[in-house]
């Protein structure tokens, strides 16, 4: 089910009793995320606040922290349902080799690709209301935490393109609102953005920018997903919302964005042009520390009639934030086993903040792999940015971590399971003793083979046999333990 806007998705929510509309008035200054917070870590709904202190825009938080959120935008039941969908595309016969039937049954689903592609129409929602003088401080951006910087837009679409190529990327980067028409613009060095405006440096003075608000909610998390340079986010937006996204020509700029966004700021960044910073309460649970970043000059607002503000709050998870990190984790595993067959599953725990622990299990199949499967994910696109990978037999289930824990502390011999090696790390690692820069440490708690230097007997995991269970199973009435 594609939803055309945010305002259809806060109808459909408002229907099932998943949002909570708060007409008290609420401070932007923290007082909106401490309520998100307390309600986000209790389970709770979407909230929607309509009178907030200084301004007469609703703010939208909480908008997909549950799972069933999460599944309705996406329009699934489980999130494995979309890496199986995509693996089904991606395992069409190969053309040269296949029977004439084959090719037949595969143009069906060829067709389907060209119905998700980005869909350019003249005008949209988002240019009801159009601001050639604008004022961020209009907009009710939260300040979340009490020694953050200033206030931060935490969803903003960012829109950029390859100044060679043209092609389009979307990321999310947080954007510290400086002043009526500035931000920051907190693109990591790793990140798209920011490779796009190191290859825009000496080409010209300014990269002209678009950042979007709001819109379908799985535009927001397209914008977060880990995919290749040059692959579209909005393509993967269309795919999952099967539905081509309406994308519209900006005012001021040559970038389309959506046209059913709530709010789009356009203007420039100029390459040689950097502001301090932060800091940021992040979604580590850690304030993220300040550094020198680009600026984001607004030269141009356009908006829908009274526009609703998204927002996310970040900070210790879980919070709206390890959703959507867990929809990265079902998604791309299909994705991961292409280039790592021997992978049976993956899980990267909300404590971790997604990027400081993975866990994966393999069938291991000989002398070291669980080393090469380190190497390898280490290797692969943010992957890098991992900083502890666990590896484990495939018979531990990795959605358990009490399993996952119970098995590495008895499997490892600390001396010749841990791996350390040196490497690129997330920017907002803070324990790292440089910025960007520092160790990374991978775990083998495989069973060890005589081939790996372990000449002593390997037990097995002790389990009742079947028969006993069955039996007691069957007496247990008798024992009146009930």
């Amino acid at each position: 089910m594609a939803f055309r806007d945010i305002r259809e998705f806060i109808d459909e929510l408002e229907k099932r009793g998943w949002l909570k509309r708060i007409t008290a008035e609420v401070d932007p200054y923290l007082e909106i995320s401490e309520i998100t917070d307390r309600v986000g870590k209790q389970g709770g709904p979407a909230l929607l606040f309509e009178n907030v202190k200084g301004s007469d825009m609703p703010v939208l938080t909480n908008t997909l922290g549950s799972y069933e959120r999460l599944h309705l935008a996406l329009g699934v039941n489980n999130l494995d349902e979309i890496g199986d969908e995509i693996m089904s595309f991606l395992q069409l016969p190969d053309v040269s080799a296949a029977s004439f039937f084959d090719k037949l049954k595969a143009l069906p689903k060829l067709a389907q690709i060209g119905n998700f592609l980005p869909k350019t129409v003249r005008t949209g929602p988002v240019k009801e209301v159009i601001d050639h003088d604008p004022d961020l401080t209009k907009i009710p951006v939260l300040t979340t935490w009490p020694d953050d910087g200033g206030p931060f837009i935490t969803l903003p679409m960012v829109f950029t393109k390859d100044p060679v190529t043209g092609k389009r990327n979307v990321g999310m980067y947080r954007m510290q609102v400086y002043d009526r028409n500035t931000t920051g613009m907190h693109w990591h060095l790793h990140k798209q953005g920011a490779q796009h405006m190191a290859d825009a440096k000496g080409k010209s003075k300014r990269m002209e920018v678009a950042v979007a608000l709001g819109g379908d909610p799985v535009l927001s998390y397209s914008a977060t997903a880990p995919l290749p340079p040059g692959i579209d986010e909005m393509l993967l937006a269309g795919f999952l919302r099967k539905s081509p996204v309406e994308m519209v020509k900006c005012e001021t700029i040559d970038i389309e964005v959506p046209a059913h966004a709530e709010i789009v700021l356009e203007g420039y960044v100029d390459p040689e042009e950097l502001r301090w910073e932060g800091p940021f309460g992040d979604h580590t649970g850690y304030y993220s520390l300040a550094d020198y970043y680009p600026v984001f000059h607004v030269t141009c607002v356009t908006h829908r009639k009274n526009p609703i503000y998204p927002a996310t709050v970040v900070g210790r998870p879980p919070m709206e934030d390890s959703y959507l990190g867990k929809a990265t984790e079902r998604i791309f595993l299909p994705l991961m086993k292409l280039v790592l067959p021997e992978v049976v599953d993956m899980n990267l725990p909300w404590e971790g903040g997604f990027h400081n622990l993975v866990v994966v299990s393999i069938k291991k199949k000989y002398p070291g792999h669980a080393r090469k499967v380190m190497c390898s994910l280490w290797g692969m696109g943010q992957m890098m940015f991992a900083k502890t990978i666990v590896v484990v037999d495939e018979d531990v289930n990795v959605q358990d971590m009490s399993e996952v824990w119970w098995r590495l502390f008895n499997n490892i011999d600390p001396r010749r399971d841990i791996m350390f090696v040196d490497g690129p790390v997330d920017a907002l690692d803070h324990a790292a003793p440089l910025p960007h820069y520092g160790s990374k440490m991978g775990i083998d708690g495989t069973r060890k083979w005589k081939s790996e230097g372990h000449t002593r007997e390997w037990p097995e995991v002790m389990v009742m046999s079947p028969e006993v269970r069955e039996r007691v199973a069957r007496r247990w009435k008798e024992y009146g333990l009930d």
